[in-house]
């Protein structure tokens, strides 16, 4: 069995950003981890290949500060590793990157793949969704429970309020894992040392077979500036009986939004 694992090295602001209007925050600022999501992902990917010879390949669109990422995922045991990367690619919305990931799962072939739920930074949720939109794979997102039966999963989905959906599908399918569906592994030190000698490849937009503006014509939205929102004049508190309470939002809401 192989299963492929998106993951994506995730910007921390150290301090106090200064935005001024700029598209993005200044390199200086921030510190790049894995994203947490997709450390349960890579833990689901990895148990389900092991004891069966199967194959875990992790896959990033991103930099070279992204390479630390991906050394951990090997590390912690995937078999191979693969950076997606053009300097043209900077700003890449989540549609741009699923293009880019279809082009790499379309070569590659898996029975499952598997991702986070959603990166820690953005929080669009979005990037593995359009991915199985993109390969017209069955998904299942917010999973918190897998079994493999040869090719027949059975998975649990969290849904509002705490209930659990059952659902069941087969491969090939993708799923975004939640936390806590299992506990991570922790690399070894020896391991660590191992990973730099697993393969990990950096493939540039044209040997997937398209290239940069190609896959950026794919994105549905782009980041023109950022900056701090102004502070407001705080929560107005309502009183009174349940149409009261009602009848007063509706005015707000037709003072700031029209009717």
């Amino acid at each position: 069995m192989k299963v492929l694992v998106p993951v994506k090295s995730v910007a921390q602001i150290d301090g106090e950003p200064l935005l001024d209007g700029a598209a993005e925050v200044s390199p200086d600022l921030l510190e790049w981890r894995l994203n947490e999501w997709d450390e349960f992902a890579l833990e689901a990917a990895l148990r389900l290949v092991e004891g069966d010879g199967g194959e875990v390949v992790v896959v990033t669109v991103g930099q070279e500060e992204a390479e630390e990422g991906l050394l951990a995922c090997l590390a912690k045991g995937a078999d191979r590793a693969v950076r997606i990367w053009d300097p043209a690619l900077a700003g890449a919305d989540p549609l741009a990157v699923a293009g880019l990931l279809a082009r790499l799962a379309t070569e590659e072939q898996p029975d499952l793949i598997l991702g986070g739920v959603q990166s820690s930074d953005s929080g669009n949720a979005a990037t593995a969704v359009a991915l199985a939109g993109l390969l017209d794979l069955p998904r299942v997102a917010v999973v918190a429970g897998i079994e493999l039966d040869g090719d027949q999963l059975t998975v649990e989905r969290e849904l509002d309020g705490g209930a659990i959906e059952v659902l069941r599908l087969r491969t090939p399918a993708l799923l975004t894992v939640q936390t806590g569906i299992n506990e991570p592994r922790y690399a070894t030190l020896r391991a660590i040392k191992q990973a730099k000698a697993k393969p990990l490849a950096t493939l540039g937009p044209a040997e997937l077979g398209t290239d940069a503006a190609a896959a950026l014509a794919l994105a549905g939205s782009r980041t023109v500036a950022l900056a701090m929102p102004e502070r407001g004049e705080g929560a107005t508190m309502i009183d009174g009986p349940p149409s009261a309470i009602a009848g007063r939002i509706a005015e707000i809401v037709t003072a700031e939004v029209g009717s």
